[in-house]
């Protein structure tokens, strides 16, 4: 046989473009159209609908960046539409959509004259329903349009003023297509999915199987047997050609998929927050409109927070969702306040996440969200097992690692192992997409790219348009339907994420193990880029550790005559919670975005501190004396941990001295050195004598390198940026300054045009020498990191993480050791080898790098650590990170890893004094420093009990005491949601708790008054 396989397949595409898709709507009428402008900020729907409406004309255009338009649209259905057997009447809206990048463009949502909501309108979901309308043959609504302009530009990434209302400009972006009464042909409809399924699948198969020259035939069939010029009289003709193919089943050994729907919305990123309130209702809308038509329809939601905005911008709709999830199908999953980011959230900050999500479901639907669900995500903390685990959840799911540039992961279905040994049930899309559209290429490629064939046999598809929101559609489902069971195609069933992973669990009970953080070999300059987002986020963590810790004091110590502020210290925390979803924390958004955050900040701060004041004075009372309040789980100046006391004295004076145009700064702890160019030439503690500072090597070396990645500005750092650096030894000024608090010296220096100072300060008593770095940056593509290099044969680096710190390689033997070139760290990272250590801590840093190489002269190792101060990226933000910032970094010679975690804590939580009567015991004491108390506060259900969250932090088996200083009537272990449970190495009771904790091992515990 002659092969003509190319010319029936370009045949095929014409046919469909010129011949079916025109035919699925057979016959429209344009609406009338009227429209009112929103001044400015978006307005409530009835608001809206009171306004004078002004006649518009079709094809008009329209869209000054971010505004909202409102359309009237008005008309009647002429009176034989949509009675024949096979059609129905929808209204067509067309903003002036293009069919790419749905989600990233002008939206809609439509409106009835009451301010209920229809459904929204999008690129790839233009219709509404007659019936949806309520007004039976007479069209009379609304629709809200927004202007949101197109930042991802083709992923050009080029520079864009988009991203800020001031910068954007007022010329329109858009033209309105086509709004018109339309009537559709549901057979023309049908045949229209019929081919779409059956080309993908075909185009997928191998040319040497036969299935794929029958479903070539089929279609061809399909085509002789229609006829062009009567497409709608015709279509049943082309569905019968087709049916054959159709009904043949799949392989019975064909992998199955579980497609749950799904719509992944960046809580921010290209648009503002406030976008994203509109973005949830119009995909939850459409979902909702879905699920009346289709019972069977499941659709997997996450993230709290846009619940929480539903219920309170737009009730009705919200009603509608709970009925849905009585349903069973629209299933709230992931249980986070956000889809945050898992590196650079503290501890507590992480626990909060799933402790308000969780809750959050539980109150509203009874729902316990047993999967984490972090799909998009920039790589995973290795602390994250223990704590989904703790949290009362069992699975986890992503999708993101499919991204790495270096190395595949070897499975994708296992056992994930955290820092402290807890296993979590994980799985990876093999459809490396969580926005499928059950395409046969994505259905061909999740079966083929699946790796554990053999053992597992199923896997998960999130299908709907996603990251700008949409979710699914009517076509999504007709090609579910249709791959249930044919043949050539992986079998596709609708369920939820649950249903998925109770089978997956039960058929793969020998799972391999992933043990460790899952790094994204991608996206490394999230560590680092909008540092004042990043700083804030710091700040306010240890703001309301601070803050619920003297509250409870303070209620604790006054029997309730204070007041605990339960409801503001959960809004406080929510709004945290939102800013470190994993566009808005990593730096990855627009600027509007990161201008929000910065207000945010500042609100939460002065909020914090003004309950931090008034617990205080409540819990000291009023009086004159000088109290310092400890928050750090470890002493300082006297004040045990957790206590307000009268502070010790610090320390002897610190002796200093110049060398060689430089200065020597000495207080009998540590010796440091800083030569005439403002570096650290020699760092000496006392008890150990070593030198920290490697032989002819500098601390405090600041170095200016080239930042221009291939791709993904804000979010990435490509390895090549280290072969263009400007180190800055120069200073253009050196100076001693001298006080009570210690000594200073004072450097000032130029990073490229950007002026930088430098105050290194040594104070009395203090083991580490502090940096604090001020730079106007006014730099473009430029990457500023600080660098101390140490003479320590250290074969790997310590990094603290959520609860503890991960262990990482310094060398580069394999591929994926050498793709960890750039590294996230809290507030602390150590190197060391056996009997010396040195810690480096930072006040609001992420970003790392640690390398090491062996110097000729003497055959040792110098083992380099750097920070990653401040980046300057053009997209999407091209003003990211201009002007003023001011940077704290810490360096402690003689360390170990307790010693790193108290640096740690040291640096981020500076001494508060306050005036009051009396000195405050702490409410719970530890007696072992490897055991660090992370929270104190009161019970979440208002019994006034008091919870107290605490870790092991040494990464060794470390046996206590913990003892609350009040009366206690018994102590109850529990999980993250304050929730009985057990935990192994922890005996409890009225007289307090003994605890034998493994590595790491989180524990959180009730104290019952």
């Amino acid at each position: 046989m002659h092969d003509d396989r190319r010319i029936t397949e370009v045949r095929l595409t014409r046919f469909v473009r010129e011949r079916i898709d025109p035919a699925v709507y057979s016959r429209t009428v344009p609406l009338t159209l009227s429209s009112w402008d929103v001044p400015d900020e978006p307005v409530p729907a009835l608001e809206a609908m009171r306004q004078q409406f002004q006649p518009l004309e079709h094809g008009t255009a329209w869209g000054k960046p971010w505004s909202t338009r409102w359309l009237r649209l008005q008309g009647d259905v002429p009176e034989s539409w949509g009675t024949g057997p096979d059609t129905t009447v929808e209204v067509v809206v067309d903003l002036g959509f293009t069919v790419q990048t749905p989600g990233f463009q002008c939206e809609g949502i439509a409106w009835r004259p009451d301010g209920t909501i229809i459904k929204a309108v999008s690129p790839r979901n233009r219709y509404i329903p007659l019936k949806l309308l309520g007004t039976g043959m007479a069209v009379d609504f609304y629709v809200e349009a927004a202007a949101n302009p197109d930042l991802a530009q083709d992923w050009t990434f080029a520079a864009t003023p988009y991203g800020d209302k001031s910068t954007a400009g007022s010329a329109p972006h858009y033209r309105l297509g086509t709004i018109a009464i339309a009537e559709l042909n549901q057979t023309v409809w049908e045949l229209q999915q019929d081919v779409w399924t059956l080309s993908g699948l075909m185009e997928q198969l191998p040319l040497e199987l036969p299935r794929r020259h029958e479903i070539l035939r089929a279609l061809e069939r399909m085509m002789d047997v229609m006829d062009p010029d009567d497409v709608a009289g015709t279509a049943a003709a082309g569905r019968e050609a087709l049916a054959g193919v159709l009904a043949q089943p799949a392989y019975a050994s064909a992998h199955q998929l579980v497609a749950t729907g799904h719509a992944h919305i960046d809580s921010a990123w290209l648009w503002p927050v406030r976008e994203t309130v509109r973005k949830c209702a119009r995909t939850f809308s459409n979902v909702v409109a879905l699920m009346d038509e289709n019972p069977d329809f499941v659709f997997s939601c996450s993230s709290a927070q846009q619940l929480s905005w539903i219920k309170e911008s737009y009730p009705e709709l919200f009603s509608r969702i709970r009925e849905k999830v009585r349903a069973g199908q629209f299933v709230p999953v992931g249980g986070m306040w956000v889809e945050s980011d898992t590196n650079m959230p503290g501890g507590e900050a992480m626990a909060r996440q799933f402790i308000e999500g969780k809750s959050f479901f539980l109150s509203e639907f009874g729902v316990d969200c047993r999967e984490a669900w972090l799909p998009d995500s920039f790589g995973y903390s290795a602390a994250l097992p223990q704590i989904v685990k703790s949290a009362g959840s069992r699975w986890f799911l992503t999708q993101k690692i499919s991204w790495n540039q270096t190395n595949r992961m070897p499975h994708h279905t296992f056992n994930w192992e955290g820092i402290d040994g807890t296993r979590l049930f994980t799985h990876f899309p093999p459809v490396d997409t969580y926005n499928a559209e059950l395409s046969g290429r994505e259905l061909a490629h999740a079966e083929r790219n699946y790796r554990d064939h053999g053992r597992g046999t199923v896997s998960l598809v999130p299908f709907g348009y996603g990251d700008g929101g949409g979710g699914p559609t009517r076509e999504m489902l007709s090609a579910a339907a249709r791959t249930a069971d044919l043949e050539g195609s992986p079998k596709v069933r609708i369920g939820s994420a649950e249903s998925f992973f109770r089978q997956a669990e039960e058929e793969y009970a020998a799972l391999p193990v992933w043990v460790g953080e899952m790094y994204l070999e991608l996206h490394r300059g999230t560590y680092t880029s909008q540092a004042r987002t990043k700083k804030g986020n710091r700040r306010s963590e240890h703001l309301l550790r601070e803050a619920e810790l003297w509250c409870a004091t303070a209620a604790v110590r006054t029997d309730a005559a204070f007041e605990y502020p339960a409801a503001e210290l959960k809004r406080l925390w929510q709004l945290v919670l939102l800013q470190q979803f994993h566009d808005i924390l990593p730096g990855s958004s627009i600027a509007w975005v990161h201008q929000d955050a910065e207000r945010n900040y500042q609100a939460i701060k002065a909020a914090l501190e003004a309950i931090i004041s008034q617990a205080a004075a409540a819990a000291l009372g009023a009086g004159e004396r000088t109290f310092l309040l400890n928050a750090a789980p470890h002493a300082r100046n006297g004040v045990p941990a957790l206590a307000a006391a009268e502070p010790a004295t610090q320390g002897g004076p610190v002796r200093t001295s110049g060398q060689d145009g430089g200065y020597v700064l000495d207080n009998g702890v540590i010796r440091a050195v800083l030569d005439a160019d403002g570096l650290l030439s020699s760092l000496q503690d006392y008890a150990s004598g070593r030198e920290a500072i490697a032989p002819g090597q500098r601390g405090n070396l600041l170095e200016l390198h080239r930042d221009t990645p291939n791709e993904w500005d804000a979010w990435d750092i490509d390895e090549f940026y280290r072969r263009n650096v400007t180190a800055l030894t120069g200073a253009e000024s050196v100076r001693l300054e001298e006080g009570p608090d210690g000594a200073t010296v004072v450097v000032e220096r130029l990073a490229g045009t950007s002026p930088v100072t430098q105050r290194i300060t040594l104070a009395p008593g203090s083991p580490s020498l502090a940096i604090t770095t001020s730079v106007d940056w006014q730099e473009q593509e430029k990457l500023l990191k600080l660098g101390f290099a140490l003479d320590v044969r250290a074969d790997r680096s310590a990094s603290e993480t959520q609860f503890g710190h991960v262990f990482r390689p310094t060398h580069t033997n394999t591929s994926w050791e050498a793709a960890k070139f750039e590294i996230c760290a809290h507030r602390w990272i150590h190197v060391g080898e056996p009997g010396y250590g040195v810690a480096v801590s930072n006040s609001s840093t992420y970003g790392h790098d640690v390398a090491r190489n062996i110097r000729e002269a003497d055959g040792g190792t110098t083992t380099t650590v750097r920070l990653s101060l401040l980046r300057a990226p053009k997209f999407p933000d091209p003003t990211a990170d201009r002007g003023r910032h001011e940077l704290t970094v810490t360096v402690r010679p003689g360390a170990d890893i307790g010693a790193a975690v108290e640096e740690g804590y040291r640096t981020n939580l500076a001494p508060r004094l306050v005036k009051g009567a009396a000195p405050v015991e702490p409410l719970v004491s530890v007696g072992t420093p490897g055991l660090v108390v992370e929270a104190v506060k009161l019970a979440e259900d208002g019994s006034g009990d008091v919870v107290v969250r605490l870790y092991e932090s040494l990464g060794q088996r470390t046996a206590g005491r913990i003892k609350a200083n009040f009366p206690v009537r018994d102590v109850v272990v529990t999980d993250l949601l304050e929730r009985p449970t057990e935990a192994p190495g922890v005996s409890a009771g009225a007289g307090g708790v003994e605890l034998k904790l493994r590595p790491f091992q989180l524990v959180t515990l009730r104290f019952v008054r």
